[in-house]
C-alpha cells in the first residue's frame, strides 16, 4: 500500500495538473455510484439517515463507522447482518487497507460518518487514499447537527432582519491556530447565526476570549446537546453565562453551540416570499422608493 500522505499529495496534484473529475457532471448527489461510499448518518436519530444513506448500509457487508459518534441504534436497525468496525482509534494507514482489501474481495463496503461527511469529516483524505489505491469512492450527504439543533429549537438558522448568514466553525486549540479563529469577527458582524462544532469543551474559554475583545456578553448562546438522540438536552444562556450553564450539566462533547439571536426566534421580520412578493408584486421598500 502507498503511504496514505504519499497517495493523498499524489492525488492532489493530479487534481491540479488535470481538468475536474468527469464523475462531477456524470453524476449526482444521492445517486448510488461504483465505489465505497461514504455515507452522513446524521446527528443521532436513525430516522434522520437518508434513504439512500439507509438503502446502502442495510446491503452492505463491511460497515466501517465512526464509534459512539453513529448512534448504537442505527447499526442495529439497518445493518445488523453486516461486519461493524469502529474508525475510532485507528489511523488512515489502518482504515485504508481494511476497506481496499474488503472492496477488492467484492464485499459491500460503506463508510459511515456522524452527521455530513463534508463539514468536520475528514473524509476526503481518506477518498484521496483511496482512490490512490485504485477504489472508487462518492460521498452521500447526511444531515449535519446544526440542522438537527435548529430543529429541535423549533426555528430557523436565517431569520429575516436577524440573520441574513451562518457560519459552521471551530474553536481554537491542537487544529485552529489562534490566528485561524475567526468566531469573533463572525459575532462582530450582528447578523451572523455562529455555529460551534468540536468546541463543547471549549466554551467558557471562548466566551472569555469573546468578552475581552469587547463583544456584547448579553448576547444569547444556546447549547444542543446530543441533538436528536434520546438524551438530547438544551441549555440556554448568553456569552457571559452559558460556559458556567455547561459546565454544571457535565458536557464536555457532543453538542452543537449556536450563537445569535435566531436561536430564540427573537426580533424577526416577515419575509416577503408570502406578503406578496412571491405573486409579483413589489416589496413595500421598493414601492416606497418608487413613490419618493
Amino acid at each position: 500500500m502507498t503511504d496514505p500522505q504519499t497517495a493523498i499529495d499524489a492525488e492532489a496534484d493530479a487534481r491540479a495538473a488535470t481538468e475536474r473529475d468527469p464523475r462531477v457532471a456524470d453524476r449526482t448527489a444521492g445517486e448510488v455510484q461504483e465505489g465505497i461510499p461514504f455515507i452522513g448518518a446524521g446527528p443521532g436519530d436513525p430516522g434522520l439517515l437518508t434513504v439512500t444513506g439507509r438503502e446502502l448500509v442495510e446491503a452492505a457487508d463491511l460497515v466501517v463507522h465512526a464509534g459512539s459518534l453513529v448512534n448504537s441504534d442505527l447499526l442495529t436497525e439497518y445493518c445488523a447482518d453486516a461486519e461493524q468496525v469502529s474508525s475510532i482509534g485507528k489511523d488512515l494507514e489502518a482504515l485504508v487497507p481494511l476497506m481496499r482489501d474488503a472492496y477488492e474481495e467484492g464485499r459491500e463496503v460503506v463508510r459511515l460518518h456522524s452527521g455530513d461527511p463534508a463539514i468536520y469529516g475528514a473524509a476526503v483524505e481518506q477518498m484521496d487514499a483511496l482512490e490512490h489505491e485504485g477504489v472508487p469512492t462518492y460521498v452521500v450527504p447526511g444531515v449535519t447537527s446544526a440542522f438537527a439543533a435548529s430543529a429541535t429549537l423549533r426555528t430557523q438558522l436565517t431569520l429575516n432582519g436577524v440573520a441574513n448568514h451562518v457560519a459552521f466553525t471551530r474553536p481554537q486549540g491542537k487544529t485552529l491556530d489562534p490566528e485561524e479563529d475567526h468566531i469573533g469577527e463572525f459575532v462582530g458582524m450582528g447578523d451572523v447565526t455562529t455555529c460551534l462544532y468540536l468546541g463543547t469543551h471549549a466554551v467558557a474559554e471562548t466566551m472569555d476570549r469573546l468578552i475581552d475583545a469587547g463583544h456584547d456578553p448579553d448576547i444569547p448562546v444556546t447549547v444542543v446537546y446530543h441533538a436528536s438522540w434520546p438524551d438530547e438536552d438544551v441549555i440556554e444562556g448568553t456569552i457571559a453565562t452559558i460556559g458556567d450553564r455547561l459546565d454544571e450539566a457535565g458536557y464536555r462533547a457532543s453538542a452543537m453551540v449556536v450563537i445569535g439571536d435566531a436561536a430564540r426566534k427573537a426580533g424577526y421580520e416577515r419575509s416577503y416570499l408570502y406578503d406578496g412578493f412571491a405573486n409579483g408584486d413589489e416589496p413595500a421598500d421598493s414601492q416606497q422608493e418608487a413613490d419618493d
